[in-house]
C-alpha cells in the first residue's frame, strides 16, 4: 500500500480507454479471433487436452459436491441465497465458474502474440458472459421468485419492457427510466442565455449568482461525444451553479448534434469556433483573458486550441482545466486497448465516411460491449427477467442522451491515436498548425479518478509531463469517470489526493511519496485554485450579452435537443 493510502481498485470492466470506442473495434478482428482460437485447438490438441482434463476433474468434485469453486465477492449475480443453500443452482454456479476459469486458463496458455491474446480474451469474455445461468430465466432462482411472487407478473412486465427497447431504443437494453427528467426541466435550470450562435455551436452566458464577481471569465468546453448540460445537470450536481456561487463568470459551449450533411467538420473547425467564442466573451465581459476547462474528449479539443493559440502568439487563455482527459492514449492503458489494429482503425474510417457520422446509438452500444456485465447483461436481468423499470438516474440520462461524431472529427480523433501528436511536439499538424503542447504555459489543473474505466488515471497523469506549464497541479479523485467530474461538496465518502509539487515525471514517486489525501470533494479546492487566477472583483452585471451580442434563447439553449 503506497504511503498515500490511494486503493486502486477495478479490473477490465474498469479498465476501457475513452478511445476505443472511437476506433470501433473492427468485427472482422474479433470473427478473426474466433478462427485463431479454432486453428489452436485443432493445431495444438496436447495443451487443449491438458486444460480439458483438468476441467472434467474439476466437474467430478462438483458433481460430488467436493468443490469449493465459489463466485468472486464483488459478483453481484450470484448474491442470491439459493446460490449457496440449493445442490442444484450451487452446481450449476459452480460449472460455469469452472468452465470460465478454464478457458481464461487456456487462452493464457496458447502460444499467441499481445494484440492475438487480447482479442481471444475479449470474445471468450463476452461469450462466456452470455451464457451465465443468471441471464436465463430458468438459471436464475431472484426471477423465479419473483415470477412465482406476481403471479407471472413480472414476465408480462419484463417482455413489455424487451418489446420497447425493440421498437423504441435501437434494440439496446435500457440504462434508465427517462420518464422523471426533462433538459429545462429539472435538468441544466441554471439562469442564463444563448448570447453566441453558430450553425455548430451556441455560446451560454450564465447569470451571477452573487453581488460581485471575478473579473476574468470561464469558458467551459465539452465533450462532443455528449451533451453539454453535464455541467448542470441537477441543481445540486451543478459545475455551473458551484461556479456561479463562488462568483465565477461561466460561459459554456453547446455542441450541435452533427448529421451525415456535417460530415465535414473537422477538429480544425471546431477549434475555430472556440476562438470565435474566447471573442464574444472578451467583448461581452471586456476582459483580456478567459480560463477554460475542457472534460475527455473536450479536453482534446481545449489542449489543441491552447497549443494553436501558442503558435500564434495569443495569450488570452489564464488558465486550463483539463478533467478525466487522455492526450496520448496507448495501447497498454487498457486491456482492451491491445484490441485495436491498423487494420480496425482504417475500417472505423471507411464506415463513418460512408455514413457521414459516426452516430450515438452505435457509440452506446460499442461502451456497452465493452462492459457487457454492467451494461448489458445486469439490465437484461433488471429489466427482462425481474420485470423492473431501470433506475431513474440523472447521470444515466444524461449518459445516454448520445450524440454523433462527424466523419471527419472521427477521422481526427483516429489520427490521434496514430501519431501521438501530443506526446510527440512538432511532428504534425493539426487544425492549422504544428501541435507542441511544451509551448504552452499557463497554469493547469488536471483531474483523473482512481476507478474512472473510461480515462484511465494513469493516462491522465501523463499530460502532466507534456505541457510546459511551471505550474501543474494534480488531483485524484477517489471516484469514477462521471464520478470524479460530478463531485459537488457534502458526500461523506469523498477524498481526493494532490501534493504541494509539481507532479514528477515518475508517477510511482507521486502515487507513493508525493501525494497526501484529503477529505472531501475536489471542487472546493479547484474553485479556490481557479478564484485566485480570476483576477479583482468587481459589481456583477444585471444583464446578460452586450448590444454586439444581446441574449437570445434561454439557457440550456436549442441545440441540446436535438
Amino acid at each position: 500500500m503506497p504511503k498515500s493510502g490511494i486503493e486502486i481498485e477495478g479490473g477490465p470492466a474498469e479498465a476501457t480507454s475513452a478511445m476505443n470506442p472511437l476506433l470501433g473495434l473492427a468485427r472482422e478482428d474479433l470473427f478473426g479471433a474466433v478462427t485463431m482460437m479454432l486453428r489452436e485447438t485443432a493445431g495444438r490438441p496436447v495443451k487443449t487436452l491438458k486444460h480439458m482434463k483438468k476441467f472434467s476433474g474439476e466437474v467430478g468434485k462438483i458433481v460430488t459436491g467436493r468443490s469449493d469453486i465459489a463466485p468472486d465477492p464483488k459478483d453481484r449475480r450470484f448474491t442470491d441465497p439459493t446460490w449457496k443453500t440449493n445442490p442444484l443452482y450451487k452446481a450449476s454456479m459452480q460449472y460455469y465458474l469452472a468452465a470460465r476459469k478454464g478457458v481464461e486458463e487456456w487462452v493464457e496458455d496458447v502460444d499467441l502474440d499481445t494484440r492475438e491474446r487480447a482479442q481471444a480474451s475479449f470474445v471468450t469474455a463476452m461469450i462466456l458472459d452470455a451464457v451465465a445461468p443468471t441471464n436465463a430465466l430458468i438459471g436464475n432462482p431472484s426471477a423465479i421468485k419473483k415470477a412465482l411472487e406476481t403471479g407471472g407478473g413480472s414476465l408480462v412486465r419484463g417482455l413489455k419492457n424487451a418489446y420497447e427497447d425493440i421498437t423504441q431504443n435501437d434494440g439496446i437494453v435500457s440504462q434508465v427510466d427517462k420518464r422523471p427528467f426533462k433538459v429545462g426541466g429539472n435538468l441544466a435550470t441554471a439562469p442564463g442565455a444563448v448570447i453566441h450562435k453558430t450553425e455548430m455551436m451556441e455560446l451560454i452566458q450564465y447569470a451571477p449568482a452573487t453581488e460581485k464577481v471575478h473579473a476574468v471569465p470561464f469558458l467551459i468546453v465539452p465533450p462532443q461525444i455528449n451533451k453539454a448540460y453535464v455541467n448542470d445537470l441537477s441543481p445540486e450536481k451543478s459545475i455551473v451553479r458551484f461556479l456561479t456561487g463562488g462568483g465565477i463568470q461561466p460561459f459554456m459551449v453547446s455542441w450541435r448534434n452533427p448529421g451525415p450533411e456535417h460530415r465535414a467538420w473537422g477538429l480544425g473547425d471546431y477549434v475555430d469556433e472556440l476562438i470565435a467564442a474566447i471573442d464574444v466573451i472578451c467583448e461581452v465581459t471586456k476582459s483580456k483573458r478567459v480560463n477554460i476547462s475542457g472534460a475527455c474528449s473536450g479536453g482534446i479539443t481545449a489542449a489543441t486550441l491552447l497549443s494553436k493559440l501558442a503558435s500564434r502568439g495569443d495569450e488570452r487563455v489564464g488558465s486550463v482545466t483539463l478533467m478525466v482527459c487522455v492526450l496520448d492514449p496507448q495501447a497498454t492503458d487498457s486491456e482492451t486497448g491491445a484490441l485495436v489494429s491498423e487494420h480496425g482503425i482504417e475500417l472505423a474510417k471507411q464506415r463513418s465516411a460512408k455514413k457521414g457520422i459516426l452516430d450515438g446509438a452505435s457509440l452506446s452500444r460499442t461502451f456497452a460491449w465493452l462492459r457487457p456485465n454492467d451494461l448489458v447483461w445486469n439490465y437484461v436481468v433488471n429489466n427482462y427477467l425481474h420485470g423492473e423499470p431501470p433506475p431513474a438516474f440523472d447521470v444515466l440520462y444524461w449518459n445516454n442522451d448520445s450524440t454523433n461524431l462527424t466523419a471527419a472529427l472521427h477521422a481526427d480523433y483516429l489520427d490521434f491515436y496514430q501519431t501521438q501528436p501530443f506526446a510527440r511536439p512538432g511532428t504534425a499538424t493539426v487544425a492549422g498548425h504544428v501541435v507542441d503542447l511544451t509551448k504552452v504555459t499557463q497554469d493547469v489543473f488536471i483531474v483523473a479518478g482512481v476507478t474512472d474505466h473510461i480515462t484511465p488515471w494513469k493516462a491522465c497523469y501523463r499530460i502532466s509531463q507534456l505541457v510546459g506549464s511551471p505550474n501543474v497541479e494534480f488531483v485524484l479523485s477517489q471516484a469514477g469517470h462521471i464520478q470524479s467530474l460530478l463531485n459537488p461538496p457534502g458526500n461523506p465518502k469523498a477524498k481526493y489526493f494532490r501534493s504541494d509539487k509539481r507532479p514528477p515525471a515518475d508517477i510511482d514517486a507521486w502515487l507513493g511519496q508525493d501525494a497526501r489525501e484529503h477529505a472531501g470533494s475536489w471542487w472546493p479546492y479547484w474553485l479556490e485554485w481557479l478564484q485566485a487566477r480570476s483576477g479583482a472583483l468587481k459589481a456583477a452585471r444585471k444583464t446578460l450579452g452586450s448590444k454586439a451580442h444581446p441574449p437570445g434563447d434561454p439557457a440550456p439553449g436549442i441545440y441540446v435537443f436535438d
